[in-house]
């Protein structure tokens, strides 16, 4: 005999870390960043917080990844359950970010630069 649901479980989750988060805790979702030949992923887990309302914001070169709850999903005001701020060196494109949220997981992907748009010393040629 299962005393509690799967579903009560989901629903209450996202509560207790709303609860934690304003006690003076925090949600904590689990990052990994993982470089590939063609850029790095950031992989962002939290399995309270639905798909919809994650969050990601790119200010200059910085990358912000946050989670909100909501006690109904037409509310208007809402509370951070994490927020995570990355500062993006400068070999990475901010112009082809692109974010995916895939099974448990937000994968936000972002390419390297083109290796041609790196600084370079410029010949002087003399006339």
């Amino acid at each position: 005999m299962k005393l509690i649901s799967s579903k009560f479980i989901h629903n209450i989750a996202p509560q207790l870390d709303l609860l934690n988060t304003i006690g003076g805790g925090v949600a904590q979702p689990q990052i990994r960043v993982d470089q590939r030949p063609k850029g790095v992923i950031l992989r962002v887990a939290m399995p309270t917080v639905a798909a919809d309302r994650f969050r990601v914001v790119l200010n200059n070169q910085k990358l912000t990844v946050f989670g909100e709850y909501r006690h109904e999903p037409d509310d208007q005001l809402s509370a951070p359950l994490f927020v995570q701020t990355l500062d993006l060196p400068n070999n990475l494109d901010l112009t082809r970010i692109d974010a995916v949220h895939e099974g448990q997981e937000l994968r936000v992907r972002i390419p390297f630069s083109n290796t041609n748009d790196q600084q370079r010393e410029i010949d002087i040629r003399h006339q």
